[in-house]
């Protein structure tokens, strides 16, 4: 989930007209290294703080169905996580570098949720919306200034993104559905203790396997067994 979160903030910033205009942007550490070996104007969104939702933890298991509108899995609820980036505009000046924080903030604003055509994977597949908060604040989640103190590098203008998005719930396959009837045999032994064959209750169109397992076609069912008759009855 993680890294189609990265995909689709990557689709997103892409088309604000970064990567056409020569501005790489990355999900790298933004280090002290990191940066003397920087060459070209980049736009760098570090993941630096992951979280559980747990008021949006639901519970029980929802049903799959094919398109037939047969049940073919259960699945437990996703679980929400909040994903904090931090993103920074390194180039030559600073002027340079605001213009690209001011380009990137005016497209995280634009709207409060990714859309839905930039999604990829499972974020696709369970059709729910992630949300995304551009320069909110976030009480339970580290200060900027503690991250830049944590990377070794100087304080730098930066933006705090968090975007709210679902793990995919643990799916799990049920049984196939029943296509055939039920076939119940039945046999009597004979007084040298060998079987022989007796009546077949069966449904109708239900497929016999036959006695040495091969399969054999439909069969009506037979006829009853005469009643035993009991003592006191009398004579026709």
């Amino acid at each position: 989930m993680i890294h189609e979160v990265d995909e689709g903030l990557r689709r997103l910033l892409g088309e604000s007209g970064l990567e056409a205009s020569g501005v790489d942007v990355v999900f790298d550490a933004p280090t002290r290294d990191w940066a003397a070996r920087r060459s070209a104007p980049t736009v760098c969104v570090f993941l630096y703080d992951i979280r559980e939702d747990a008021v949006r933890r639901g519970s029980g298991a929802g049903e799959v169905y094919d398109a037939d509108g047969h049940l073919v899995a259960r699945r437990t609820p996703p679980r929400w996580f909040d994903l904090t980036y931090l993103v920074t505009a390194w180039a030559s000046r600073p002027q340079d570098e605001h213009r690209l924080l001011s380009q990137v903030l005016a497209t995280l604003v634009a709207g409060d949720t990714l859309p839905a055509r930039l999604l990829t994977g499972t974020l696709a597949g369970l059709g729910l919306a992630v949300g995304l908060d551009a320069g909110g604040t976030r009480l339970d989640a580290p200060a900027a200034a503690d991250v830049w103190s944590a990377l070794g590098g100087e304080l730098k203008a930066s933006l705090q993104i968090r975007v709210s998005a679902p793990l995919a719930g643990v799916t799990t396959e049920t049984a196939p559905p029943v296509t055939e009837g039920l076939v119940v045999r039945s046999a009597t032994l004979s007084e040298d203790g060998e079987a022989t064959p007796g009546r077949r209750l069966r449904y109708r169109e239900a497929t016999d396997p036959g006695p040495a397992g091969g399969l054999a076609g439909p069969r009506e069912r037979g006829p009853a067994p005469a009643r035993r008759r009991r003592r006191g009855d009398r004579q026709p």
